[in-house]
């Protein structure tokens, strides 16, 4: 054997073994993202409605800086190319976006089977119609620091068109972080605004998490307030962070304040609210996408031991607890519920869709809490009267009357559009495709 030969042999073994290595630590994140999206389309896991990643394979390189970059791992590499491997998990964070090297991402609203209403904002955050804005969920961007940005910038612009007289400049609807941030930023510049919230306290839809869940977020940038650098943090201390600032700062909210309607004046709006009425120049509607809470209409439904989310799971210890949904609210309360001692958890769902829609973790303690018999379900089912210490059930042709001490309706909201509609604002349903930016 020759020398150069063995020289070479040398220099190849080295970049074989490098090869080696390399592939077997690809082919095993492909197996597990093969193993990923097979759960998915097992399970029947429905499509986002909210913002998610379209990924044009054309141009996708594989390069896995949008698989790092998500913050829930909703992405995978499968032949070479980026997948949403687990739609579920999405957020709408857009940092997979910002991360691909080759502008292979495009962010988009609803699927081509389920369509998601937005509103029509400017890059002001102003509707078509002059004078009202939004900002945060309901615009479509459901992340704090997003909502944080969006209620800052549409305050920027709304301070350029002050009212004259004893008009507010603005009436902010919403004390989520879009309404939050607002506030502060109306504050800052001196406006007059009066910032209304129908629950009674603030936070928006994180004040309905469950106790101790973690709400995923990045550093942001509050007016007045300045840099906030948390990563991670429990829905307690984001709530006792934001009431924290407002106290300081002096930000009145108006809590336990519905708005009803917005009825457009010669100057500017009147604002009307389950309290008070409010004319004003501008009106900001950082709402979430929860709405208001839907109501199942039936007979009982308005007594106290009705509720529309879960805030405290411990209050129902020893309880004869119903839940009825089937989104990841419902499981998520369900299984806080029955991790109580000597509580009775019973849900009603009126498809079967409480096994399909929560996120895969709920779902499988889900299923285990079945069949530890913690929890009861009840698919295809309706809820027909609420009586003071029972409820009765319509299933399967039947009727079925429980002992019941509290119920839980995690129905989703509904949303302002008809009210929107109404004033002159265009909502336009997205079917899979991107917002003009």
């Amino acid at each position: 054997m020759s020398q150069s030969y063995l020289i070479t042999m040398l220099y190849l073994l080295p970049v074989v073994f490098a090869l080696t290595l390399y592939y077997r630590r690809h082919h095993k994140r492909e197996t597990h993202y093969r193993a990923r999206l097979k759960e998915t389309e097992k399970e029947s896991i429905p499509e986002p409605l909210t913002l998610h990643p379209v990924i044009d394979t054309n141009k996708c390189i594989g390069s896995s800086a949008c698989v790092k970059a998500c913050p829930e791992h909703a992405l995978g590499i499968i032949r070479g190319k980026a997948t949403l491997v687990q739609p579920d998990h999405c957020i709408g964070h857009g940092a997979c976006e910002a991360a691909c090297p080759v502008e292979a991402i495009q962010l988009v609203f609803g699927t081509e089977k389920r369509g998601i209403d937005i509103p029509q904002v400017k890059p002001t955050f102003e509707t078509n119609v002059s004078g009202i804005f939004i900002a945060g969920e309901l615009g479509g961007m459901g992340l704090i620091r997003k909502g944080v940005d969006q209620g800052k910038r549409a305050i920027e612009t709304i301070r350029k068109n002050k009212a004259k007289g004893d008009e507010l400049d603005v009436v902010i609807v919403g004390a989520g972080p879009a309404g939050i941030s607002a506030s502060l930023a109306a504050k800052e510049s001196g406006l007059k605004f009066v910032t209304v919230e129908q629950e009674d306290s603030l936070g928006g839809s994180i004040f309905h998490y469950p106790r101790r869940k973690l709400a995923m977020t990045a550093p942001m940038t509050l007016p007045i307030v300045g840099k906030f650098n948390r990563y991670e943090i429990t829905k307690e201390e984001l709530l006792e962070f934001w009431g924290k600032i407002t106290r300081e700062n002096h930000i009145k909210i108006n809590f336990s304040e519905r708005m009803d309607s917005i009825v457009k004046t010669g100057s500017g709006f009147l604002v009307k609210t389950s309290k008070d009425n409010y004319k004003a120049k501008n009106v900001l509607l950082a709402i979430g996408r929860r709405g208001t809470p839907r109501k199942l209409g039936v007979p009982g439904e308005e007594q106290s031991k009705v509720v529309y989310s879960l805030i405290d799971a411990e209050q129902y210890r020893g309880l004869h607890v119903l839940v009825v949904g089937g989104g990841d609210s419902a499981a998520e309360a369900a299984l806080s519920i029955a991790a109580e001692r000597d509580t009775t958890v019973t849900i009603s769902c009126r498809g079967d869709e409480i096994f399909t829609r929560p996120k895969s973790k709920n779902r499988q303690l889900l299923k285990l809490g079945v069949e530890k018999k913690r929890i009861t379900v009840y698919v295809d089912a309706n809820v027909k009267e609420i009586g003071t210490d029972n409820v009765t059930l319509s299933h399967a042709g039947k009727e079925i009357t429980m002992k019941n001490d509290a119920v839980i309706v995690c129905a989703g909201g509904t949303l302002p559009t008809a009210m929107l509609k109404e004033i002159g604002v265009i909502v336009d349903t997205y079917y899979g495709t991107a917002m003009a930016k």
